[in-house]
């Protein structure tokens, strides 16, 4: 899964209008592969590239406890809904971005091959959806597509900014998609992956100044 993290975060900014700003529901959906990458870079987890590991992804995640054992992405959501609220004073906000990272676990389940876990031991789990790109491409584009008609539908503000974002979200899905896998693992291939996540991130913070949920008053 990788826009399809981001359907969370569309959908979180839709539900009320005490949700975060789109910025930070961005970093929230992708925190979990924020901390994936940035600890692979140091070697504390890990990934290798292996070709027809899974039909749309050669990606061999073999040791991850910190960020994809459900204990793990659970801390990770309880450590951001605690920075929003101190920083934000916003129960109701920092409630909601927990629940967007928490949700990366339950999409990465539907589309991982067996490698994520409850608390970094086995058994691992992973529904596979990667290896059936007939029903993972139109799921992912699918969740992605409605969670952005609810939030332009439920925000007020000019549309051409958030039809950038989707359009961005678009061509990097295409480049994930249909590009060139990687030859190998390293620190280059993490810091794009990071790059990537953070040009996403940044467009998203843009749309959000100029978009208000329309319950919001004044």
């Amino acid at each position: 899964m990788f826009i399809g993290h981001w359907a969370a975060s569309f959908a979180a900014g839709a539900v009320s209008p005490r949700a975060p700003k789109l910025g930070t529901l961005f970093l929230s959906a992708q925190l979990i592969d924020w901390g994936f990458f940035t600890l692979a870079i140091f070697g504390v987890e890990k990934l290798r590239i292996v070709p027809g590991a899974t039909v749309m992804n050669p990606m061999d995640l073999y040791h991850m406890p910190y960020t994809h054992s459900l204990l793990g992405t659970m801390i990770w959501a309880a450590a951001a809904a605690l920075i929003v609220l101190i920083v934000s004073r916003n129960f109701v906000g920092s409630v909601i971005a927990g629940a967007v990272v928490a949700s990366h676990w339950f999409l990465d389940l539907l589309v991982h091959r067996p490698d994520l876990t409850l608390n970094g031991n086995p058994p691992k789990m992973g529904f596979g959806l990667w290896n059936y790109p007939a029903i993972e491409i139109p799921l992912e584009i699918g969740i992605t597509v409605a969670a952005f008609l609810w939030y332009v539908r439920r925000t007020k503000g000019p549309v051409m900014p958030p039809l950038i974002l989707l359009a961005l979200l678009f061509v990097f899905q295409a480049v994930n998609w249909f590009g060139p896998p990687p030859e190998q693992a390293g620190p280059g291939m993490y810091i794009l992956a990071l790059t990537s996540y953070g040009v996403a991130t940044f467009f998203a913070y843009w749309v959000g100044t100029t978009r208000r949920h329309k319950r919001m008053r004044g």
